[in-house]
């Protein structure tokens, strides 16, 4: 926002703000200024106190009486302006910071006012137990489990709340995505990949296999235009803007495509796509998916559960033609853990794999290895689909959220703790419109029309960001990240001090770890692997806190 100023230290406003409207500065604060204009509200008089901007587009102030929204038809007003220091935020009365508050010289009418863009969440992602959400002034925020380093801040610390990645400041990220344990960032503006976290098998692409506390350029892709990345349990997949695909990390079922079992610690070009350029990818724990700009479905990796789609328990080490839905175009592909959602051109949602918790959304619990369409959504237009560890989830055009299968942590979002075999929709106050949803492995994130930033499910690890360690079988806004939330839009000081929070939990608390019944029973033969399936041993809890 632009202001100008004259010899009596008033200021006009010149953009995303009152047309003409003139302020004068009450010195009421100390320190150095940058004079800058942060934004303004409506009030019926002046009244005095600590300020804060809310996410609301509105300063509120202790003392005052609540202002209206900005923007909206009403009659005459007394406007208010907030100058900060540079870098700063009014963060909920902090005596550290001091903001100066600007009183109007003169009053106009609602008509005259026009909404200040104040940032907001435009995109987000769910790991394991983690979180991230990319601002729409590029800045990045990560909160829950940090023992990787998966967060970005340079320790090992889990975060209640969103706290502000400062790494990632200045360099123009536009995308982010999680894996299980580890995060990935792009920057358009450098043409670079960042990644961090847990570095086993390679997963974070930086030629070895170590943990990094804090983001690190993916050398190997620096220069290329990215279009997509897709992150599973311990890989990625990238999908540059010519259609191009590299993929590394863990590829002990040859869910990197490269046609062998060999992890790679720094990405490596899908030969097989070569002239089949790819719109996007997904990646699951062992597998991978793919959809072509020309519509057609592909699938990788590990396969025992039919989660590949092509009609055997088989692994495959190169991409392979989903057939079985031929006529019809897909346009979008989502993995969980062990099995895969689609979507066609004409809305239709398709599910394959295992569904052992009903996540495949049939209204049984049986394995399917070829896509099914789902019927009881087969009315509705989807729009987006998100695959967790035992769960799924569907938004449709119309904004609504239906999510199926495992339920123990409630992360279907219904109110109860019971697995749903069939589409269920999740409990959003009618007013809530969703527009984006993404599935952690036990914890569900989204975000609505009105640009609020919900979560539930687990929360052992803060993964939820509502300064808790509480599951959540509701949706729960996240105040700092959200337009109507009582925040103060400050990262990385929340409302309230994060560490009086922190509880230690014991790890068989802390990862609540549920074994899969069927792969201990099921034997290599029948199982018709490539014989690279690999058992956890029990006390390796790393493997198994999902």
């Amino acid at each position: 926002m632009n202001a100008s100023y004259n010899s009596s230290n008033d200021v006009t406003l010149e953009e995303h703000s009152v047309v003409g409207a003139r302020f004068r500065f009450v010195p009421t604060a100390v320190g150095e200024y940058n004079s800058k204009i942060y934004g303004v509200s409506e009030g019926d008089e002046y009244g005095g106190g600590s300020c804060v901007l809310s996410s609301r587009n509105r300063i509120e102030c202790r003392g005052w009486p609540v202002p209206r929204s900005i923007g909206r038809e009403s009659s005459s007003v007394v406007l208010f302006a907030i100058i900060i220091p540079p870098n700063s935020f009014c963060d909920c009365g902090n005596p550290s910071i001091f903001c100066t508050v600007a009183s109007a010289l003169s009053t106009v009418t609602g008509a005259e006012m026009a909404t200040i863009a104040v940032r907001h969440v435009v995109l987000i992602s769910a790991g394991a137990s983690h979180s991230v959400a990319l601002l729409s002034d590029k800045v990045v925020c990560s909160w829950g489990r940090g023992e990787d380093g998966q967060l970005g801040h340079g320790d090992a610390e889990d975060s209640l709340f969103p706290a502000h990645l400062r790494a990632l400041d200045g360099l123009g990220i536009v995308s982010v995505t999680c894996g299980a344990d580890h995060t990935t960032a792009y920057s358009e503006s450098e043409l670079q990949v960042y990644s961090w976290g847990w570095g086993d098998f390679g997963r974070l692409g930086h030629g070895n296999s170590s943990d990094v506390f804090t983001p690190q350029p993916i050398k190997a892709i620096q220069g290329i235009s990215i279009k997509q990345i897709a992150c599973g349990d311990s890989h990625c997949l990238a999908v540059t803007m010519e259609g191009e695909v590299r993929s590394w990390g863990r590829n002990q079922n040859g869910q990197l495509g490269l046609g062998t079992t060999k992890d790679s610690l720094i990405p490596e070009k899908i030969l097989s796509f070569q002239g089949t350029p790819i719109k996007m990818v997904a990646a699951g724990a062992e597998h991978s998916a793919a959809v072509t700009e020309a519509g057609e479905l592909y699938g990788w990796g590990w396969g025992r559960y039919g989660n590949l789609g092509l009609g055997d328990k088989n692994d495959r080490l190169l991409p392979e033609k989903v057939s079985s839905i031929d006529g019809e175009r897909m346009v979008h592909v989502a993995c969980g853990w062990r099995h895969t959602i689609t979507v066609s051109f004409s809305g239709g949602l398709y599910t394959y794999g295992w569904s052992k918790y009903g996540q495949l959304g049939h209204g049984d619990f049986e394995d399917h290895l070829i896509p099914h369409k789902l019927e009881f959504l087969k009315d509705s237009s989807i729009s987006q689909i998100s695959g967790g560890w035992r769960h799924s989830m569907a938004l449709t055009s119309d904004g609504r959220l239906f999510g199926w299968g495992w339920n123990k942590f409630g992360q279907l979002g219904v109110g109860d703790n019971v697995d749903h075999c069939s589409p269920v929709l999740v409990k959003f106050p009618e007013d809530q419109k969703v527009v984006q949803v993404s599935c952690g492995w036990r914890h569900i994130l989204a975000v609505t029309e009105r640009r609020n930033v919900f979560s539930w499910g687990r929360g052992t690890n803060g993964q939820l960001g509502h300064g808790d360690i509480m599951d959540r079988s509701t949706p729960k806004m996240i105040e700092v990240l959200s337009a109507d939330g009582h925040s103060c839009q400050g990262l990385p000081s929340s409302c309230a001090d994060p560490i009086q929070g922190k509880i230690w939990i014991s790890p068989s608390e802390r990862y609540a770890r549920v074994p899969d019944e069927m792969v201990a029973k099921q034997s290599t033969s029948s199982a018709k692997g490539n014989r690279n399936d690999v058992d956890v041993p029990e006390n390796n809890l790393k493997r198994l806190r999902r």
